[in-house]
């Protein structure tokens, strides 16, 4: 198992978009560790597209779009309250 960082750009209740410094095969399958304010949940990310998004340099960074797998219910729970959090403080309530 290798353990790789990757950085999230946007999430949704059904998936993400990343940023790697690594290429991601299309309909790979992933187990990703995420920290979601105080708490971290473990789930599985299907590829659903990558691409190069910026050449820097010797660095390439890559986008790409995950589909959670089979969430659990629990963690559903957890992204579900993430985004709420999320949604209430840019709203500013």
């Amino acid at each position: 198992m290798v353990f790789e960082p990757l950085q999230i750009k946007e999430i949704s209740r059904g998936g993400a978009s990343v940023e790697t410094r690594f290429p991601l095969t299309i309909d790979s399958l992933h187990q990703l560790r995420l920290t979601l304010g105080s708490q971290s949940i473990v789930l599985k990310g299907r590829v659903a597209h990558s691409r190069i998004s910026d050449v820097d340099q010797e660095i390439v960074t890559y986008r790409s779009g995950l589909e959670f797998v089979e969430p659990s219910d629990p963690v559903r729970a957890v992204i579900a309250e993430f985004l709420e959090t999320i949604k209430a403080t840019r709203s500013g309530v």
